[in-house]
């Protein structure tokens, strides 16, 4: 008996349409926080071990003995929209491999369901109905999703299985990669599965996200029950910053009988409606954020710039934060990833240990975005080639560009940044302690990302709180300039 044979792939890209840069060919094929562009073999072999959901896909096929037609991975920063030239070529790459692996079994994709291009809202959804209509019907289609997944409904007719995240900081990619294997088992011996999809009348900011405490801990709890009771069932949180009329969160229910699939997607959404007003969405003003700096914990109290995450599309240079703890007087802090390739390169002109006049950050041409001149101080230089140390990235290489480690000069205070050439979110210890920075030694060590950074740096934190520094990933979503939410649908809250 012939082994049954799989194709993957992957095309993973998370917008943010209030964004500045948009995501071209080019931000698709270089590598940044994960791998360049791959194709063929390099898809399994360059992607081997690391927390990526083909990664966890192409290990679960081996073992059980698949033969595995790799065909192409590639993500991009999150940005504003992907354009119509990347998302044709990407696909078209994708469609390309597929009418060249010859005879098929199934169709495993790597994606992450907040996707906008500059010609459609749902690029997943598009995304899939091409590739539906290349493989026909009966050829099983599974797929991944992030947990800020804005699952749509052609995403949910389209393919036959999705698995989404259950943890943020996303700790269970390769894990959810894993997941589809077995229900793809099923679907190639011919079962048939019914399924049920229930989206949440209401959106919640990223901040508000963390899965690793209540109300989030015990949602995403009920599903080891409700899979014991026969169902599949997965549930997205949401991308506020994807301007879609399916934004926001909703679940997915697979299960033998239409019954159980109804039964289990109406628990989970009666699970949502009840803890609505249990979310926190709490951010620190710049004036709290500065009290809260002059703490006398024994540990570090980590300050996230959260509407400033590159991760989710920020610009990852603004200095609302990093100057409001300069006139507050902050002492020991330790700031980053600041992007500004010009000062990064400035430092390693002047070299370890040099100094500099320069202005820092808010060259993006944000409104009310001011830079920051000072003089800074060469602690230390790298050329951004940087092995990420904690549970979320391990086994990846960051692509930071040239980086510097930066004091601020003439200051009786310590105040430590990094800046670095391109654009990365600060989610591990590793992108400080490669420059020689120890994170732990700091009174306040301040981070541009929203959740993702507390798998690192919780161990170490004496307390995090999120800041409500400008920037484009706006977290308080009433002043989110939506255009495209569908208004009987969907509500929004800012902090109780």
């Amino acid at each position: 008996m012939s082994k049954p044979r799989i194709a993957i792939a992957g095309f993973q890209h998370e917008t943010n349409c209030f964004g500045v840069t948009k995501a071209g060919l080019a931000e698709f094929e270089m590598a940044d926080s994960w791998p360049e562009m791959l194709t063929g073999d390099r898809v399994i072999s360059e992607t081997r071990g690391m927390n990526l959901p083909i990664a966890g896909f192409a290990a679960a096929a081996e073992v059980a003995d698949m033969d595995v037609v790799p065909l192409l991975w590639c993500a991009a920063e999150p940005s504003a929209h992907v354009t119509d030239e990347a998302f044709d070529t990407i696909l078209g790459m994708i469609l390309d491999g597929l009418k060249a692996a010859g005879p098929l079994d199934g169709v495993f994709l790597d994606l992450h369901g907040a996707m906008v291009t500059e010609s459609f809202a749902d690029g997943e959804g598009e995304l899939l109905r091409r590739i539906r209509a290349l493989i026909g019907e009966t050829i099983p289609l599974v797929a991944s999703l992030d947990l800020h997944a804005n699952v749509s409904s052609d995403m949910y007719e389209l393919a036959d299985y999705l698995a989404i995240f259950r943890t943020y900081p996303h700790l269970d990619m390769a894990d959810t990669g894993a997941r589809c294997l077995p229900v793809l088992q099923r679907l190639l011996r011919g079962d048939t599965l019914s399924k049920a999809f229930r989206q949440v009348p209401y959106l919640i900011p990223l901040h508000a996200q963390f899965t690793g405490a209540a109300p989030f801990d015990g949602l995403y709890g009920m599903l080891p029950d409700l899979e014991g009771k026969g169902s599949y069932c997965d549930i997205a949180l949401g991308f506020t910053a994807a301007d879609f009329a399916d934004t926001g969160p909703s679940c997915i229910a697979y299960a033998d009988t239409q019954a159980d699939a109804d039964s289990a997607a109406d628990q989970i959404l009666d699970a949502f409606l009840a803890i609505e007003t249990q979310i926190d969405h709490a951010m620190l003003s710049l004036d709290e954020a500065v009290l809260a700096a002059q703490h006398d914990m024994q540990r570090p109290l980590v300050l996230a710039d959260v509407q400033d995450n590159p991760g989710a599309g920020g610009t990852a240079d603004t200095t609302g934060l990093l100057r409001a703890l300069l006139e507050g007087n902050c002492d020991g802090v330790l700031m980053g990833l600041f992007h500004d390739a010009e000062v990064a390169e400035t430092a390693h002109e002047a070299g370890t240990g040099g100094c500099f006049q320069a202005v820092l950050g808010g060259k993006t041409g944000l409104e009310n975005q001011r830079p920051l001149a000072c003089e800074f101080e060469v602690l230390s230089l790298s050329d951004g080639q940087c092995r990420y140390s904690g549970d979320m990235y391990g086994g990846g290489i960051a692509t930071l560009g040239k980086s510097a480690a930066l004091r601020v000069a003439g200051r009786n205070h310590r105040v430590d940044i990094v800046v670095t050439s391109l654009r990365n979110q600060c989610l591990d210890l590793a992108q400080f302690t490669h420059l020689g920075l120890r994170p732990e030694e700091y009174k306040t060590v301040c981070v541009k990302s929203t959740v993702h950074y507390r798998a690192a740096f919780d161990p170490i934190a004496g307390g995090t709180k999120a800041v409500a520094s400008p920037g484009v990933f706006v977290c308080d979503l009433k002043k989110v300039p939506y255009q495209n939410l569908q208004p009987d649908k969907v509500r929004y809250r800012t902090a109780h």
